[in-house]
Formats: C-alpha cells, structure tokens, sequence
C-alpha cells in the first residue's frame, strides 16, 4: 500500500484506531468527543446523547483541532472530511489546514509551495470529500485545523467526521514485529473486492477447480439486468438429495454493505480448497448439506458503491435497487394478516400460523417490488430452505425475527414461538466471531449491542415490516437470521484477510446448524411413497412446517423431549415422542400415515359434498405462479424497452 497516495485508511472508520488515540483542543460534551469524529460514525436518534455524530469543538474559532496519534511514524497522504450525523443539526466544516508532529509540541503545516496548505472540506453532511497532500509527510501525529465552516448565524458549530490516510513505515528497532499483529491469513484466498465481472470469473475459477461438488446457476436478474448468481456446493450438485437439508447464506441485499460478499466468496475457494485436502469438518459438511451462496442480491447498488471506493462510498450509496428500493423491507408484510387474525378470530382452530399465502396486492405488475426481490422469492419457493441467513454491514450484531413490531412500535421485543431457538442460532454465530465476542470492544455507533450478548430481537432494535427473515419464516419453512458484520460497512481491501479470520469460524458453525433438531420421511403406511405437504406440529410450539415433494421434513429445535404429531390431506393423524439430543445429527423422526377408511371418506364427502381441500395451500401456489407470470412481464416489457433504446 505503500506507493504515491495508496496508502490505506488508518482506521477511524473501522475502529482500528482507538478512542484513546484521538484528542481535541475542545470538545461540546461527552456524545461530541473526539472518539466521535470518525468517518460515518452514526449518531442516536436523540441530540444529547453519549451517541453523537461527529467531533464539535466548545469554541468556534480557526484554533480548534482533532489530532490523531497513529502510535508509529507514519507517511500521511490525505485525510476523508465528512459532515456532523444528525437528524436536528446541520454542521460542515468548509475549508481546514493540515499540521504534523513527532512530539506534539512542534507542529508543521502541511504546504502547497510556500503557503499553508488550504484544503477544500464538505458541502453536506454526508458525502466524503477526500483532500490529498500535495507532498506526503512522515510523523506521528496529525491534526486537522478547521478554517472555515457553515455559520449559521452565528450559531454554526465547528464539527467534522474524518478518516487519516497513512502508510505506517517499519520499526527498524522491532524485529519481531510482523509476529505482534495479524493482518494476514493462514488461508490463500483471494481477498480483494470483485466488481460484477470479477465475482463471475472467481466463482467460474472454484466452480472449474472442484467440479463435482460445485454448480454455478442464476436465480434471476437485477434491474439493470445482472445476473443473481449462485454458487451451489454438495456432493450432488443439482440435485435435492432425500434427507439432505438445504442451507443458504445471502450478501449484499442492501449493495454498498459489501463484506458479506467477499466473505461468501471465501467461502466457496476455501470449501473448495479443504474439501481436495480431505479437511473432516468440510467433507462432512459438504456431504451431508446442500449449500446455496448468493454473493451478491443487490449487483447494481454494489457496481454504484464499488465505483466510488472503499472510503468515498458514504454511508448511503448504492444501498438501494437501481430503481431506489430497500429490499429489506421489500417482502411480502405477512406479520400484519397473522395479528390481524389473531385478533378478530374466535375459534383459534381455524388460525393459521405457517405457509401464509402472499397478499393479492402483492402479486400485481403495479406493486412495488425490486426484480430483485421477486426473484429471491421464487428462489425460496423452488428450493426447501431449512436455513438460512443473511448478510449485512453497518453494526456488530446478529438480529433474528421478527423484524416487525406488532403495533408499528418503533421498538419492542416481538418472538416468534421459536424464541429460544433462534437465540441459540444467533448466538451460534455471535459467540464464535472473533470481533463480537471480544469484551473489550467499543461499540460501533449509537447502540451498545455487548449488553446483549451480541445478539438482540429484530424487532426490540427498529422496526422492518417486509424483511426477508420475517417472510422466509411465515411463508416457507425456513429459518432465518440477519448478520451485522462490520461497523465499517465498506472496509479498506487491507482489512479482509482480518475479517475473514474473524468470521470463518461463525460461517461454519452456523451452516452446521441446520442438522439440529429431528428430521425424517412421511410415508404411506401402504405404497411406501413420500407424502408432500404433510403438516409436522411439535406440541407447545404455536408453528407449523410442511414436508416437502418428496415426504423429507425438518424441524429444527434445541435438545429436549417432544410430541410431534403429522396430520395430512385424506390420512388419520399420527403422533409420536422425538427425543433431540446435542449432537451434531439430528434425531430421525420417520412417519407411516395410514389412509382415512373409506366409510369415512363416505361420511365427509356426504356433509359436505367435497373433500376437505388445503385452501391455503392452493393460495399460496396460486399467489406465486401470479407472481411469477408479472414478473415475467414486467422483465418482458423492460427489455423490449431496452431494445427500442439501443436502436435510438
């Protein structure tokens, strides 16, 4: 990183650098300390808080500084300037002067030929403005001096969010240094980011690499007409093997949180890698476990945040679909029927508590639904998911459902009846990733999520209506949880092999945990075959799942005793006790359905002139195919449109 202005962030932003490492000449109080003038740092939703947004200094005038002390000399190139966070304020600094110092008490200005060098700071408060020294300079601290800024009558405060460029320079006195910090891998893994083209090439590398555990398809396109590619890994790619659960991770929903990403193509090169050394863990892995990685749900916010780079990026670009949606809350809202429901239905044999059917509304050509999100749902339909998560930045922090408070609360802890499990998973992840389960860490911006142990209630944090958790558990038989990877939402290509040191483990052990719980086949007592849409319901658990095409099911559940019982379209019910205990396998819990006798298939047809049908079951089939056919036609017109264009 070392060459002309390459040199990476010292990490403000990524929190690399530590609150103790800051100081101001003056600060407005505690919440606009100098630990709080760090690039994107966001504040809480209060002014006054500890949880501000950005440095203010007490006074307003041109003697005011943020000084970093990047501990070693350093070769400054640049700094990031970026506005105060606030939804109540509006504060930027304008124009500021650069100084450096070996022992803080000689300071030297940063020069353009004989003058003071002036830099150039923001405009808003949100986009980063990066100011290169026309001559890098080595020491160990530097300041920023602010010269002008926004006055606001004379109320303007002086306050600024920054990131320091630097190359820190070897310690000739320390040998053993390179032993101190590990800022490298033991894996050999590609670890820099991949734009569109790139991310299609690697995964065409590990697909050519290991062929017969690999399968490369595409789910769909995005707006602007990139493929939603999937990397599928199983000893049978292909192919749903009966038994074998499904597992899928998903990155980059919102486009410009970009680690998840290059995470989940780690992941397939070092499956890859360890599955030809005869590495155990992943042989079983593979072989037991259908594996689907989506690296990149968003394509076109990510080209966006790509094209503007790692520290010029913002908080917010390339977030949304090219058409300025937020796929997190772009799903189906099935949490409002339920509660509805709930509330006016007398006779509660009559609720439904799974596999609801998506809202009419929802399947229109009007309806405003990304391509993108269209074509994740159809994903989760064709495929029997069990689990899942997906993958964000932004925040240290495992979420799990639901997402959506019950009576549009901005916050309240709303569980679903599998409560305990979904915290056993989020802590599955959480407490095996090296940065979440250090105490010692410092919270990212405005919510400390180490009182929690890392992992929190979706809904107890804000409210999402039409996340993609709360939709994959409601409507299909997948669990799912969200993943917070970074504080940093887009961090520096020299954090990456760190990051994947971080969370190698927490991918692993969260893919292991499809295979807890029991799982099993419904049969025909008397022809043996597997029975679809068979309904599995564990006692006490107010949640349902269906057994798939071809009778396999899987519940998954924490270890302990329970009475499952599996009712059927034209079967006598059955039930039996499953016992979950705490291995890696889950308990086998096979049915035989035996046949309603015909009398009383006689007697049902004679009261009510038709057999009892699975209503809801035709609903949901029906919802999705009406789906699909808009889909297509909406994808149909778009490129007939984009053809005309190319003619003009």
């Amino acid at each position: 990183f070392c060459n002309g202005h390459k040199c990476p962030p010292l990490g403000l932003e990524s929190l690399k650098v530590k609150d103790y490492q800051l100081r101001a000449s003056s600060y407005k109080r505690r919440g606009l300390g100098p630990h709080r003038g760090r690039l994107n740092i966001q504040s809480g939703v209060e002014d006054g808080d500890i949880y501000d947004g950005a440095w203010c200094a007490l006074h307003r005038d041109k003697k005011q500084w943020l000084e970093v002390d990047a501990q070693r000399l350093t070769r400054f190139t640049g700094v990031i300037l970026q506005g105060r966070s606030s939804i109540w304020s509006w504060n930027v600094v304008h124009t500021f002067k650069v100084q450096f110092s070996n022992d803080t008490l000689l300071w030297k200005s940063s020069m353009n030929g004989s003058e003071e060098a002036i830099f150039e700071g923001n405009q808003d408060t949100e986009t980063p403005v990066l100011a290169l020294f026309h001559t890098p300079t080595v020491a160990r601290y530097i300041r920023i001096n602010p010269q002008s800024w926004y006055q606001n009558g004379t109320q303007g405060d002086i306050c600024l969010r920054a990131e320091v460029l630097g190359c820190v320079l070897p310690d000739p006195s320390n040998v053993h240094e390179w032993q101190a910090e590990p800022s490298e891998s033991k894996d050999k893994l590609d670890f820099r980011h991949h734009n569109y083209k790139e991310m299609r090439k690697l995964m065409k590398v590990v697909h050519e690499e290991c062929p017969n555990i690999t399968r490369i398809y595409s789910i769909g396109k995005s707006y602007k007409d990139l493929k939603l590619y999937v990397m599928e890994i199983s000893d049978n790619p292909g192919k749903h093997k009966l038994g074998e659960p499904e597992f899928r991770y998903v990155a980059g929903m919102h486009g410009n949180e970009v680690l998840g990403r290059e995470l989940l193509l780690n992941l397939m090169q070092y499956i890859c890698q360890e599955y030809k050394r005869g590495n155990q863990r992943i042989l079983r892995l593979v072989r037991d476990t259908r594996i689907h990685l989506l690296p990149s749900m968003n394509p076109d916010g990510y080209e966006m945040a790509f094209k503007k780079g790692s520290e010029l990026a913002g908080w917010a670009l390339g977030r949304y679909s090219y058409e300025g949606i937020d796929m997190n809350s772009n799903f189906a809202d099935l949490n409002s029927g339920m509660w509805t429901a709930i509330e006016l239905e007398t006779d509660r044999s009559k609720l439904i508590n799974h596999y609801f059917p998506i809202p009419e509304q929802y399947t229109s050509e009007d309806a405003f639904v990304a391509s993108e999100t269209r074509a994740v749902i159809s994903w989760m339909q064709s495929i029997p998911f069990v689990l899942g998560a997906n993958l964000h930045g932004g925040e240290l922090v495992v979420t799990y459902p639901y997402d959506m408070t019950r009576d549009w609360a901005p916050r309240e802890h709303t569980p679903t009846p599998d409560e305990s499990f979904f915290r056993w998973l989020a802590t599955a992840y959480a407490s095996t990733n090296q940065v979440m389960s250090n105490p010692d860490r410092r919270p990212c911006h405005n919510k400390n999520f180490l009182r929690y142990n890392n992992i929190i209630n979706g809904a107890d944090w804000h409210n999402v209506p039409g996340s993609m958790n709360d939709f994959s558990y409601l409507h299909t038989n997948c669990f799912e949880v969200t993943v917070e990877l970074s504080c940093d939402k887009f961090p520096h290509v020299s954090e990456l092999p760190i990051e994947w040191e971080n969370n190698r483990e927490s991918l692993l052990v969260y893919m292991e945990q499809v295979h807890r719980g029991i799982k099993g086949v419904i049969r025909d007592k008397d022809t043996g075959a597997g029975i679809a849409n068979a309904i599995i319901k564990v006692e006490d658990i107010d949640h349902h799942i269906r057994s798939v095409a071809d009778g396999d099911y899987w519940r998954l559940l924490n270890p302990g005793e329970y009475r499952v019982t599996v009712t059927a379209e034209g079967y006598l019910p059955n039930s039996r006790s499953c016992h979950v205990m705490y291995d890696f396998y889950p308990t086998i819990c096979d049915f035989y359905l035996t046949m309603m006798p015909k009398e009383k298939l006689k007697d049902i047809l004679r009261k009510r002139g038709k057999l009892p049908e699975d209503v809801q079951l035709r609903l949901r089939q029906r919802r999705l195919r009406k789906l699909r056919v808009t889909t297509k036609a909406i994808n149909q017109r778009r490129a007939a449109a984009a053809k005309r264009a190319k003619r003009v």
